[in-house]
């Protein structure tokens, strides 16, 4: 049984996988529908004639032309998360986790949790499975955790949570959302209708279980950073209100090994570490993983533009920052950001170069930290291809 109506005729916009995968869970139960990309060339708001419901993948913004008119029409627009939900059976656990950063992390951490408990678990969203590609193959008692972009939760009616997790909350997607008000009521809509919430200290949140960096744990998390050992605090919260033991979360905590391009390392050679953090796509990631170390630092910053302000990162290096290498389109206003800030730079332009320099400058002991403060656009396809890239450079210093 689903948990909601499903149209007679559909539209997706976006045929990316995850549109892909909306497309391919509508067809298969019937739905006649159809798809169009900006790609393909074929996005005409002709498109909405007859339909019933448009489904929309998470690149596509709010500013697109058949988004726009579906509203002026009153076609109802949801996300993919939303078309997911309603083909979810009944008896499924859905947690769902958001935040600006630290949602791949808690997820995999969480469902760790939930799985050295005995449970059955099935991740999903954002970076893992779309919702509707894993719908059909879940059995009732469950459990789904969601990884909840403010993509997917922007366009959501009748999607709620049994558990909704918040773990920080930093302007972010300002190109896309427009505003951090915008942005801000996205990430909040994981509280609606929610059963168990969770959420950090002193957030707010009515009736939440709160969590902090500081929080006693049952066993300690092998990933360095402070934001780390607050994504576990969250995880073990989450774990604890779905009533997971705490031997079972401990043995997750001391068996995750963390994620790719995470405070990912990717090797040690002659003394230095290669720290790949390639997922830092934003000013505040950076500033969480540049606080990870206390060795002396060598950072690579730069890639697109997102909208941000560059000047508290600069402001805020700490000392044992020694050398910083620029890359990518984001370097002119990162280097006036540096120079307000009185620290020094250099432009190396590419990730190849600025891992050349680095190599060089480092001495046995330091750290090379690849955590860009930026999205990838400008020279990779995305955040992970620049992590894939980093990783083999790195790999092939000698």
């Amino acid at each position: 049984m689903s948990k909601g109506w499903l149209p007679r005729r559909a539209l997706v916009v976006g045929l990316g996988r995850t549109g892909e995968a909306a497309l391919t869970a509508l067809e298969e139960r019937g739905v006649d529908v159809s798809g169009v990309d900006r790609s393909l060339g074929n996005e005409d708001p002709e498109a909405l004639k007859g339909m019933d419901v448009l489904v929309k993948g998470p690149g596509v913004r709010p500013s697109n032309e058949v988004v726009r008119a579906a509203h002026a029409r009153g076609i109802p627009v949801w996300s993919e998360l939303e078309l997911g939900y309603r083909l979810l059976p009944d008896g499924v656990r859905v947690a769902g986790v958001t935040g600006t950063k630290g949602k791949t992390t808690t997820v995999r951490m969480l469902g760790a949790m939930l799985a050295a408990g005995g449970r059955d678990v099935t991740l999903g969203g954002n970076e893992h499975a779309p919702v509707t590609e894993v719908a059909g193959t879940l059995e009732p008692g469950s459990d789904l955790v969601l990884e909840l972009s403010s993509f997917a939760l922007n366009d959501v009616d009748t999607f709620t949570c049994d558990l909704a997790v918040l773990l920080n909350l930093e302007p972010d997607h300002l190109n896309w959302h427009g505003t951090f008000e915008a942005y801000r009521d996205a990430k909040l809509r994981v509280f609606e209708g929610a059963t168990t919430k969770v959420a950090p200290r002193g957030f707010g949140i009515e009736g939440a279980l709160e969590f902090a960096e500081d929080d006693p744990l049952p066993a300690e998390p092998r990933m360095p950073g402070a934001h780390n050992r607050e994504n576990a605090a969250a995880a073990t919260a989450a774990a604890r209100a779905s009533g997971v033991a705490d031997d079972a979360i401990a043995e997750a905590l001391r068996t995750f090994e963390g994620v790719p391009n995470r405070l990912e390392l990717v090797r040690e050679l002659h003394g230095v570490r290669w720290i790949n953090d390639s997922k830092a796509t934003n000013t505040a990631a950076a500033r969480r993983g540049v606080a990870s170390f206390d060795a002396p630092l060598h950072v690579i910053f730069g890639g697109s533009l997102k909208g941000e302000d560059f000047a508290p990162l600069a402001r805020d290096l700490p000392a044992n920052v020694r050398t910083v290498h620029l890359i990518g389109e984001a370097a002119d206003q990162l280097a006036e950001a540096l120079d307000a800030a009185q620290r020094a730079y250099t432009r190396d332009g590419d990730l190849a170069t600025a891992v050349r320099h680095a190599a060089r400058e480092a001495r046995p002991g330091d750290v090379v930290l690849l955590s860009p403060a930026c999205a990838s656009f400008d020279q990779f396809s995305d955040f992970e291809e620049r992590g894939d890239t980093f990783r083999a450079l790195v790999e092939a210093l000698r």
